[in-house]
């Protein structure tokens, strides 16, 4: 069986310096923002080029504190509409309400399965004060005309970069947008648990947001806010210390395998996803559509090639969202209703890749 995510594999080449980790952890004895977190959130910053890294319990949290933040320093009101990509996974739109926000949903393109800019500026009302983009799969969201639209209707602009470690839309590395980072272990960079960031260049923001991830408390038993408990783990900061410094590598080894899938898959029946072969896809995950999608899971499935459904309900369908049920986005719902994720990971090998794609280029449906 070719697994589609071997999360064993993926961290024995760690084992060694995971052992090492904990036991520096256990002997030091501080196990709540010590200085594993620092120098985590130092490195991630630097990695990121980026002025500020602040550590969180997860990246449901990065979001929702980096609206909590924008509202305690009176540059979000409660009730403010946030415009979002209606084909997201669901966290992105419960950070959204969780800060007592609005959602707008906005359908994606079809090629790149992210929001559509063109359709973004029709949303915008009087009462929109920000643009949450997603960066979905691994693959950025066309930055550069997001933020021109959000410089042109004074819009704040938070970046859900959950699947996208290491993409980046030029050399420098740099965005001057908020981005919120999740670490759970399946992700390009993750931990061995839950963990989260936020990175950002705006001091006041930065420091808003240390205070809120601790009980809104900047020196112990002072509060300054309405905080909530939500801190980047010791011991899960330490593993990904180890980490972080192959990123890159792993990255490559991802669009390596892609490069394969996009040129050998041969199949009329499949359709396979856009990337223009910059550094602006990380391929965390690689995703591929046909309308018998049941069919060709099972196929697959009974020649040893486990795949998953990145997300076969839209959000705008689930039951925790009644009101929106009768909403039609029939993009959206094309592509949930088609997607498949192959394996993809860096501990892929070559004859496997060759398996998936010789059996792909056999299916007939």
């Amino acid at each position: 069986m070719i697994k589609f995510l071997d999360l064993h594999k993926i961290n024995a080449p760690y084992e060694n310096a995971f052992q090492q980790k904990l036991k520096s952890v256990l002997d030091k004895g501080w196990y709540i923002l010590g200085n594993e977190v620092q120098v985590f959130e130092k490195n991630f910053a630097d990695y990121c080029k980026a002025s500020h890294c602040i550590g969180v319990g997860n990246g449901f949290d990065a979001l929702t504190l980096i609206f909590k933040a924008h509202i305690q320093l009176g540059k979000l009101q409660k009730g403010d509409e946030i415009i979002v990509p209606a084909n997201t996974y669901i966290a992105t739109i419960l950070s959204v309400l969780q800060a007592d926000l609005v959602p707008v949903l906005v359908e994606p393109k079809l090629e790149t399965y992210n929001i559509n800019p063109d359709l973004i500026q029709v949303k915008i009302t009087s009462k929109t004060k920000a643009i949450l983009a997603v960066h979905l799969y691994g693959q950025l969201a066309e930055m550069d005309i997001i933020n021109e639209i959000a410089i042109q209707n004074n819009l704040i602009v938070v970046e859900d970069a959950a699947q996208s470690h290491g993409a980046f839309l030029s050399e420098n590395r740099k965005s001057n947008n908020t981005q919120a980072f999740s670490f759970y272990p399946g992700k390009n960079l993750g931990a061995l648990g839950d963990g989260g960031a936020v990175i950002t260049n705006d001091e006041e923001l930065a420091k808003a947001l240390f205070s809120l991830r601790n009980y809104g408390s900047e020196v112990k038993y002072h509060n300054n806010y309405i905080g909530i408990n939500s801190r980047l783990d010791e011991l899960q900061a330490a593993f990904l210390n180890v980490k972080l410094p192959n990123l890159d590598t792993e990255n490559e080894h991802r669009r390596t395998i892609a490069k394969r899938y996009l040129s050998e898959i041969k199949n009329d029946k499949i359709t396979l996803p856009f990337w223009d072969f910059s550094d602006n896809h990380v391929f965390h995950l690689f995703v591929i559509r046909t309308e018998k999608r049941g069919e060709l899971q099972d196929y697959l499935k009974e020649n040893g090639i486990e795949t998953m459904i990145h997300y076969p309900v839209p959000p705008h369908k689930q039951k925790a969202f009644e009101n929106w049920n009768n909403l039609s986005f029939p993009i959206t719902e094309k592509i949930h209703n088609e997607v498949l994720s192959l394996p993809i990971s860096p501990i892929m090998t070559a004859d496997e890749v060759d398996f998936v794609i010789q059996k792909l280029n056999l299916w007939t449906s």
